[in-house]
């Protein structure tokens, strides 16, 4: 399974730059089956400080899944793509 972190926005204060929201997206796919989460998350002022100009995503992504848990959602996403390969329901008609 591939799974993809990607920052699609960042919130700021006007005054220094600080990051206070990301607004990220995670993809995961196996084959040809995919699962994907989006959300946000806060920030707040930490004891080192990035300035706006030189953050990465890559720093980004690392406070991102630090909040989350990488791993829980990782696992959240591998259950949803479990569930499209081996479907807990079946609908249709015997006919």
């Amino acid at each position: 399974m591939q799974t993809t972190w990607t920052i699609n926005e960042l919130e700021r204060e006007a005054t220094d730059g600080l990051v206070t929201v990301g607004h990220y997206s995670v993809t995961a796919v196996d084959g040809e089956f995919t699962a994907s989460t989006y959300g946000t998350v806060s920030f707040e002022r930490a004891d080192t400080f990035i300035e706006f100009d030189k953050l990465t995503e890559h720093d980004v992504i690392s406070w991102v899944q630090a909040k989350l848990g990488k791993a829980d959602v990782e696992q959240s996403l591998a259950a949803q793509i479990e569930a499209q390969k081996n479907p807990p329901v079946l609908r249709g008609k015997p006919w």
